[in-house]
């Protein structure tokens, strides 16, 4: 995080009347005013495979693309593919990426129409996605407020899991949930927010749960307190996290939140890694006002969203800082 941040340092980032959320506080994704009554949100993300199935692939994949969408409280609307393959597997195995993708597009009212293909010895899958909002009403990671609650919508582990995939060493069924997890959709949880009315939101994808905590609590000028004993954590996590399996980015990422972090002495060296977990296709991370706590966990259940937890809160003094406790 912290090289990209200063690679985009060294660019001019354009700026526009219109452009009601750019570069400027990491968020999920770009929104573009076209008039009074309707901005587009812009986002584009893929990545290698995290299992050996082509469908589960494609189906994660373009659940992750979408999901900044829902962060900003909007509708996709269509999306196109990103692809990379290596030529002698195409007949093999992305057609089964692509029927995918479609299916998971389709279930959330997005067209996907058309795309970009090139051959890359690595695979390679994603979405550029186009999502719509009311302008005014897109919900960014820069609007949370002193006394909001923090809620989050997915377990995480995900990292760790398909790490341990990759070593042979993630039992079946564990991997099965997770995957599960992982191709939801935040439609529901989405809906849920933006019918109840929040201050901010994120998504919880590749620079973990800290990570992105860090990006709102910089990009709102605020502090927070998160609950390790508050985070749900994926079946079978700990089995794979005890036996050493860590993904790369986790560490990196444990290590670029240096700087905002204040780790609680009893916390574990592996309790803070999994905070820091690189995930994919994680849940939202919410910042709602106490007043409508109850009416946001509420209307999550009413739709199906399996996981409501409330792991924390934002605090005022110390911005940009976050405090981590047992």
């Amino acid at each position: 995080m912290e090289d990209l941040v200063q690679v985009l340092s060294k660019i001019n980032m354009p700026t526009h009347r219109d452009l009601l959320v750019g570069t400027e506080t990491s968020d999920d994704a770009a929104v573009y005013r076209l008039n009074d009554d309707t901005a587009l949100i812009l986002t584009v993300d893929f990545f290698t495979p995290i299992t050996d199935d082509p469908v589960e692939f494609g189906s994660i994949a373009a659940a992750n693309s979408l999901s900044d969408v829902y962060a900003m409280g909007g509708k996709p609307l269509l999306a196109m593919n990103v692809v990379g393959f290596p030529a002698d597997l195409v007949q093999d195995m992305l057609a089964d990426v692509l029927k995918a993708g479609y299916a998971k597009a389709a279930e959330a009212d997005c067209l996907i129409v058309g795309g970009h293909t090139i051959d890359d010895p690595e695979p390679k899958y994603g979405l550029s996605v186009v999502g719509i909002v009311e302008p005014g009403k897109q919900i960014t990671n820069a609007g949370a407020k002193p006394g909001d609650v923090l809620v989050l919508t997915k377990p995480i582990g995900t990292g760790i899991i398909t790490t341990g995939c990759k070593q042979s060493k993630t039992p079946a069924e564990v991997l099965r949930v997770a995957v599960e997890t992982m191709a939801t959709l935040n439609r529901a949880a989405a809906e849920a927010m933006v019918k109840v009315g929040v201050n901010a939101c994120t998504d919880i994808t590749g620079f973990g749960l800290m990570g992105h905590l860090r990006s709102l609590v910089r990009g709102s000028k605020v502090s927070a307190n998160i609950r390790f004993r508050d985070v749900p954590v994926l079946p079978g996590t700990w089995d794979l996290l005890n036996q050493g399996i860590v993904p790369g980015g986790t560490y990196r990422n444990l290590q670029s939140v240096s700087d905002s972090v204040h780790w609680d002495q009893d916390l574990t060296q592996e309790q803070r890694l999994l905070m820091c977990d690189a995930q994919t296709s994680g849940g939202l991370l919410i910042s709602v006002p106490p007043e409508r706590l109850d009416m946001l966990l509420s209307e999550l259940e009413a739709a199906g969203v399996a996981t409501r937890a409330v792991v924390g809160g934002i605090a005022e003094s110390n911005p940009g800082q976050i405090h981590a406790s047992v």
